[in-house]
């Protein structure tokens, strides 16, 4: 949040004036005689996101100038008081600062903590009063950002919902009796004399209703055959683009190399997301000690710990179940995102300092740590997820991963590895057509130019396999025929 003070707002309002508008952290308010009446709005906004400094007699129609009739006193001493319009109640620094020789009123809008969002206007409640911003202004938040907020002031208890109309027939029995065992070796003196269905209850896979023994939405993503019969939005969608980003096609399609919907529990998602992963990405090698080592594009253990936390923390809220989790591989990145932000006291700072974490799904956490998963179990829940991501990107020589977090969605983006010398060295046109293509699924597109000059072959020679290629429809022009500016691309 910036920091109040002269020189701060003096550049600030320089910096509105050459853009002409307000920004993110900063509203400017004209308050001649009177506070404006969505300045509670602006407050709500503010506060529901990294906070923000109000400047009231400045005039944004005029240049930022201040404003002619500006009555400081009395619009200071109003916004001593404003704050307890909202609940909960907003404590703001107010100061006077003379600028341009005249005096304006400048209020700090601190975050409000987590626990305690949505601030909203008390008098319109919760779902009508509570705003974020949004580019220079303010937006109402919508009743699934409500909830999102919301949840921070108690634990979310969707992951124990029972799927009534599911039984027991629809979990693996095999998946089932490795959970009860894990159970029973990790705390025999409270599971070692207990039945596999008691502790399937107790550890939140079954729950009892009317005196009939269902699957929870925990157990049944844990150890279900196939959860999406009931929830069939509640899978991964992997995506292959062929550039850097979403490009439409000219009839509103996206345009992509490969899409899949993936299905299944939970573990057998997870395999299937690495498998795919694995199968389009390169691997290159580099020589150490006399021996090849070889490196992919992204370290398959970050990639498993992403897409298993992607999974285990989404939101499965009924708001949420229409929503999957998504994994998106572009020509220079990867994306993994989910429903729901980041949940409780954890935030993107937070992230792999020390295993701290909050758990928006505590009961499919816990059990995830028991279901077992290739030659352990799919997740440690022990908060250091973040941590091994870092690590094995580290080891890899790759920079941490991105983070982006709202109050709807959580994304992690992993950059692609830069290719080695080794590799470079290696690289050989002798296959032109499979090298043209291993080209262009690296880059959105290319001209014949940059495809001469990246295989040492003449112009002549890439412009006979370029035709070859589009006439067999693996390629496609992007500008008119004839275009000095001609590029090619992938088809789809």
């Amino acid at each position: 949040m910036p920091e109040l003070n002269e020189e701060t707002v003096i550049k600030a309002i320089h910096r509105m004036r050459s853009l002409g508008s307000d920004t993110q952290r900063w509203e400017v308010k004209e308050s001649v005689q009177e506070l404006p009446k969505k300045l509670k709005e602006t407050i709500s906004a503010f506060s529901n996101m990294h906070g923000g400094i109000i400047i009231l007699g400045l005039s944004e129609k005029n240049g930022f100038k201040p404003a002619d009739g500006f009555n400081a006193d009395k619009i200071y001493a109003q916004m001593q008081t404003i704050g307890d319009a909202m609940t909960p109640i907003v404590r703001m620094e107010v100061e006077k600062m003379l600028f341009e020789g005249k005096m304006l009123v400048i209020a700090q809008v601190p975050e409000m903590p987590k626990r305690m969002k949505p601030c909203y206007i008390s008098k319109r409640g919760m779902y009508d009063g509570a705003f974020i911003r949004s580019g220079d202004g303010d937006r109402h938040l919508t009743a699934y950002e409500v909830d999102r907020l919301s949840e921070s002031q108690y634990q979310p208890k969707y992951d124990i919902e029972p799927v009534e109309d599911a039984s027991i027939d629809d979990l693996n029995s095999e998946t089932v009796e490795g959970i009860a065992k894990r159970a029973r070796e990790l705390f025999p003196r409270v599971f070692g004399k207990l039945s596999d269905e008691t502790i399937l209850i107790q550890l939140g896979v079954l729950t009892r209703i009317n005196n009939r023994l269902c699957p929870t939405i925990a157990g049944l993503f844990a150890a279900g055959t196939f959860p999406q019969k009931y929830f069939p939005r509640l899978e991964i969608v992997f995506s292959v683009y062929p550039g850097v980003d979403k490009v439409e096609t000219e009839t509103g399609q996206l345009r992509y190399l490969n899409s899949k919907e993936i299905v299944g529990s939970i573990p057998e998602m997870l395999l299937e997301a690495l498998a795919l992963v694995q199968q389009r990405m390169n691997t290159g090698a580099v020589i150490e000690g006399g021996l090849r080592k070889d490196i992919p594009d992204y370290p398959l253990e970050a990639v498993r710990e992403a897409v298993a936390n992607a999974l285990q923390h989404r939101d499965y809220s009924p708001e949420g179940r229409g929503s999957q989790v998504q994994i998106n591989m572009y020509a220079d990145r990867l994306e993994i995102s989910n429903p729901g932000g980041l949940y409780g006291s954890t935030t993107v700072e937070s992230l792999g300092k020390d295993g701290i974490s909050s758990t928006r799904n505590e009961y499919l956490s816990r059990l995830l740590t028991y279901t077992p998963f290739e030659s352990g179990f799919v997740v440690e829940n022990k908060g250091t997820g973040f941590m091994v991501i870092e690590a094995a990107l580290a080891k890899s020589l790759m920079p941490p991963p991105t983070v982006k977090d709202t109050i709807t969605y959580f994304i992690l983006t992993f950059n692609k590895r830069r290719r080695t010398n080794d590799e470079m060295i290696e690289k050989t046109w002798e296959n032109v057509d499979k090298a043209i293509l291993n080209a262009l699924s690296d880059h959105s597109s290319l001209s014949v130019k940059a495809l001469t000059e990246m295989s040492g072959l003449s112009r002549a020679t890439i412009g006979n396999h370029i035709r070859k290629l589009v006439a067999d429809k693996k390629i496609e022009p992007i500008e008119p025929k004839g275009s000095p500016k001609q590029r090619y691309r992938l088809c789809v």
